[in-house]
């Protein structure tokens, strides 16, 4: 059986964004149950309309950005471009509870590349490479920690997956894991939630393409209302999700 590039790389994406990844993002909520709790998020247009606003101008369309330079810095063989672009990503968390949770799922993800069947010598020596200068869990008390962004886009590269796929495909992790969230914390229904993200996929393509163009420009964002509410649920009684 032949099977073509175009379709080998869907598979690759497919599995890198699959709610399945055991990567632990089904245990965070980046803010949203709190906002469900305090009553600014009930109904589906309040969902709608909070998840495009940080979709067009949050920190998360930054992150898709850094996901794309660490493709790129894999690409180009570039490894010592991980390393600034992760310690630059974890400086500029807001809070304690998005920081560690980008630590941990990007460690996570790490890991389980380490353990996907190698097909080359070359990607090989470049894993060795990554793991060397990446910090690892042990790191985590010192301050360190390898984010989830630099991650996806190791291993994106790493299975031949092209960068515009790479960002859609950030893009679209991230919003499916926050409808699943609001699904959790509000009478929302399954159904509802799959409404809300057939609605931002225009969004998704919108922001994938801002974050191509920042490439070549400084990053900047406007999230004050999302790590506000980061950081009410980090002291919230009653929770769902991790802190």
């Amino acid at each position: 059986m032949i099977i073509n590039s175009d379709s080998w790389q869907l598979l690759r994406l497919l599995q890198l964004t699959s709610p399945a990844l055991p990567v632990g993002a089904y245990s965070y909520s980046e803010g949203i149950e709190y906002l469900c709790s305090n009553g600014t998020i009930q109904t589906e247009e309040d969902l709608c309309d909070w998840l495009k606003r940080e979709m067009h101008f949050g920190f998360v369309t930054n992150e898709a950005a850094i996901a794309l330079r660490a493709h790129q810095a894999v690409m180009s063989n570039n490894i010592t471009a991980l390393n600034y672009w992760n310690n630059w990503l974890s400086a500029t968390r807001e809070t304690e509870e998005v920081r560690l949770a980008s630590w941990q799922m990007g460690q996570s993800l790490m890991k389980l590349w380490q353990q996907l069947p190698e097909h080359r010598d070359d990607q090989f020596a470049i894993s060795k490479s990554i793991n060397e200068i990446l910090p690892t869990a042990k790191e985590n008390s010192l301050g360190k920690g390898c984010n989830y962004a630099i991650a996806f886009g190791v291993v994106a590269a790493s299975l031949g997956i092209d960068a515009n796929n790479t960002i859609i495909g950030y893009m679209y992790s991230w919003l499916s894991n926050l409808v699943s969230a609001a699904v959790r914390s509000v009478p929302f229904g399954q159904t509802l939630g799959q409404q809300v993200i057939f609605r931002l996929n225009p969004d998704i393509l919108c922001s994938s393409q801002l974050a191509l163009k920042l490439l070549d420009r400084e990053l900047e964002w406007c999230g004050w209302g999302a790590s506000l509410a980061s950081a009410n649920h980090e002291t919230q009684y009653s929770r769902l999700f991790r802190s």
